[in-house]
């Protein structure tokens, strides 16, 4: 039951960070900043955290599972969070090196945070296009 509540905080915190992305004032008078680059800092960080969650809690509950170097993903506790954050993080910055290949509904979580991966550095330069054009006018 905790897992599942986790889940869908985890989910609305996500949703809520890359919704910050396509609102209009969410980057007003903060193009090419240190602010920008904070922020843009922040939106990764939580989903980057937000998605090392999601893979834990579906290898935990036994909805998916990881290969890790060619043999089913074993360990302790730690070490499973730390392959599912760094899973995370791999897939968000560049889909994988290949050393670790999702099973079971991670391998849909993985696709989704894939695509996410590739729309935020786009989404944020279109944002901030938008702005200094706004600001142009």
């Amino acid at each position: 039951m905790f897992g599942i509540v986790i889940f869908f905080v985890t989910i609305l915190c996500i949703m809520l960070s890359i919704r910050t992305l396509f609102l209009p004032e969410a980057l007003q008078d903060k193009y090419i900043s240190w602010e920008s680059f904070f922020y843009l800092l922040i939106v990764y960080s939580t989903i980057f955290i937000g998605f090392g969650m999601i893979y834990f809690i579906i290898i935990d509950s036994g909805f998916g599972q990881f290969y890790e170097n060619g043999e089913l993903l074993s360990g302790s506790f730690f070490h499973k969070l730390k392959v599912c954050f760094y899973f995370s993080g791999i897939t968000l910055f560049s889909i994988g090196y290949g050393d670790i290949s999702p099973l079971g509904l991670a391998r849909g979580v993985a696709v989704i945070e894939g695509l996410i991966g590739y729309t935020i550095p786009a989404a944020f330069v279109v944002r901030t296009v938008i702005d200094v054009k706004k600001e142009k006018i």
